[in-house]
């Protein structure tokens, strides 16, 4: 799809941050009116706080940051990035006692992704820290040295960044399973990074987007939509170091957007998963010989080279972890290698490729059209052997897979999340839980459902008997929302005191659960969260309401409302909306 000349009034700068669980990617583009916009990666070395440069190959512009951060035993932050993992950044760190944080984002994950699995892949946040703040830190060093990369490639990199200072736009990316609790931390983040101010004007300069949403973004902008047939489904297969984010569209009869055609998925099945089965299988194959407390390092050796570079069951594959002097041979090692059977380290791969293709399937199955194309991006996805074995899964089926030609596969977010602020092309998305109030409802005992709760009855103060605890659903998991949908539930609240109506405050709860119609938050309140709270200033309306008589003879007062939600771009909204001064 070609891009239009940027309409916009004044010159703009739009940040994108991919923050990964183990490398994070950052793009921009400068919007200049009647120019068209170009995405822009930042591919130089990134700085170091004192504005040296570490040693980082970036060969090709391929700039991966490690997400990484280095925190002294108070708690303040001492390195980040690529400059954490530089040599005599790790010596520091060694003589000062500073520790090592990566993969920290798994903490901001939702409560259902709470296994004992993922908490195996966990290191703690440091002392002091919640995840808040170290997002917030890392999201600081992002910023900062993407302004100072601006700066210095840009002919007027030092006007452009005295312009657009106190308006940059920043584009936040993040898994398919997140919803609105996720993105509330994130904004918070946001603010405490001090990249925007803690008020309304700052926090609308955050946007959200989902990591399969911009993958597919970067997927057309490479091209890859002449591969899609019309009248079918694709899919964006985004495999990265924690999450699997899966996500099906389909081009509109208009041809000129998308629309999900699935329920978006994201599965905990990235590349560390990978690691941590390796290192478990190192521990135990190492334990009780001079190399068992070397296991860490080995597994970390296998992370950093081999877990890239492996293809096939049928070769072994190669650790270089020490020295020539460094030989076991009753545990495979010589010469500073330790070799592994190729089975082995296929059975390191197989339960995230197996729950790749058990989502993908579903997915497929699911889907309102057949899904004839398949793309792979991601870090994880540069992985020759889970490409081979998808392809050998997927392809008997009539589906084709491809990986994006002569791009980085890790850019795909940082890229398609530029790409989806400025030429959105996703007219309507999928649900993907259910989202609604708790109410109170009149008891009915003809109702089995009532009747097994009739302990609960309970009197209002209106005298009607009801039961709490019941569910209205607004936004029905799977419902296919287009960008400017609303879904509306109606809603009354009764109080003695007319003053007590003067504002309203309602839960938007989320249902995560797996029933098609759920009707209770008792039967599974493990099931439910709240996504967030809204409210609204009712005074003007309590003004005009009547007095109303209850049994028991006493004055009450009821308002009636509207519960209205719709997703705007990828960030799910609510409103209350009410009727006032209808006779004029």
């Amino acid at each position: 799809m070609s891009w239009q000349p940027y309409q916009g009034p004044r010159q703009k700068l739009v940040i994108a941050l991919d923050l990964g669980t183990t490398f994070s990617g950052v793009s921009y583009s400068i919007l200049d009116p009647g120019i068209v916009p170009e995405i822009n990666g930042v591919t130089r070395q990134f700085l170091y706080f004192d504005d040296r440069f570490p040693a980082q190959d970036n060969s090709g512009g391929n700039a991966k940051i490690p997400t990484v951060l280095y925190y002294d035993q108070s708690g303040d932050l001492m390195a980040a990035g690529a400059e954490a993992l530089d040599e005599g950044m790790i010596r520091s760190a060694e003589d000062e006692g500073w520790v090592k944080y990566s993969r920290f984002k798994l903490h901001l994950r939702p409560r259902w992704a709470h296994t004992q699995e993922i908490n195996d892949a966990l290191a703690p946040l440091p002392p002091g820290k919640d995840v808040i703040e170290v997002f917030g830190d890392f999201y600081a060093y992002l910023v900062q040295c993407t302004l100072t990369f601006i700066q210095e490639s840009h002919q007027n990199g030092s006007d452009l960044l005295s312009s657009c200072q106190d308006h940059i736009e920043y584009i936040i990316s993040h898994p398919n399973g997140w919803e609105g609790t996720q993105q509330k931390k994130l904004r918070r983040a946001a603010v405490y990074a001090g990249i925007i101010p803690d008020n309304d004007k700052g926090h609308e300069r955050i946007h959200f987007v989902t990591e399969g949403e911009a993958s597919l973004h970067f997927c057309i902008d490479r091209g890859l939509s002449s591969f899609i047939k019309d009248e079918e489904g694709v899919m964006i297969v985004d495999a990265g170091g924690g999450t699997v984010d899966i996500s099906t569209y389909s081009r509109t009869s208009d041809d000129q957007s998308f629309e999900e055609i699935a329920t978006p998925a994201c599965v905990f099945a990235g590349s560390i998963f990978v690691t941590c089965l390796a290192e478990r299988f190192l521990k135990k194959k190492l334990k009780g010989s001079q190399y068992e407390g070397e296991a860490e390092l080995i597994a970390d050796c296998f992370d950093k080279t081999t877990k890239h570079r492996f293809r096939s069951a049928n070769e072994p594959a190669y650790i270089k972890f020490g020295t020539m002097r460094d030989t076991d041979a009753q545990l495979d090692i010589r010469s500073g290698q330790l070799r592994l059977a190729g089975s082995d380290v296929a059975g390191f791969f197989e339960p995230s490729a197996s729950s790749i293709m058990r989502e993908i399937d579903n997915q497929r199955l699911t889907a309102k059209r057949s899904v004839s194309s398949i793309f792979l991006v991601g870090g994880f996805a540069d992985n020759t052997w889970l490409f081979l074995q998808m392809r050998e899964r997927i392809e008997p089926s009539g589906a084709s897979l491809s990986r994006p030609a002569n791009s980085p596969l890790n850019k795909a977010v940082a890229d398609g999340a530029i790409s989806f602020y400025i030429h959105n092309i996703v007219s309507a998305r999928v649900a993907k839980y259910t989202y609604g109030l708790k109410i109170h409802t009149i008891f009915n005992p003809l109702d089995p459902e009532h009747a097994h709760r009739k302990l609960n009855v309970f009197t209002r103060i209106d005298g009607e008997k009801a039961l709490g605890d019941q569910y209205s659903i607004i936004l029905p998991k799977d419902a296919r929302v287009s960008k400017t949908q609303e879904f509306r539930g109606s809603f009354s609240r009764i109080y003695r005191n007319l003053s007590d109506l003067n504002s309203v405050r309602s839960e938007i709860l989320c249902y995560h659960g797996n029933k098609s119609d759920p009707r209770w938050v008792d039967t599974e309140p493990e099931n439910y969260s709240v996504l967030f709270t809204v409210s609204a200033n009712t005074s003007k309306v309590a003004k005009a309401l009547k007095p109303l008589w209850a049994k028991d003879g006493w004055v009450y007062y009821r308002i009636q409302y509207d519960m209205a939600i719709f997703f705007g771009r990828t960030e799910l909204k609510a409103q209350i909306c009410w009727k006032e001064d209808v006779s004029s």
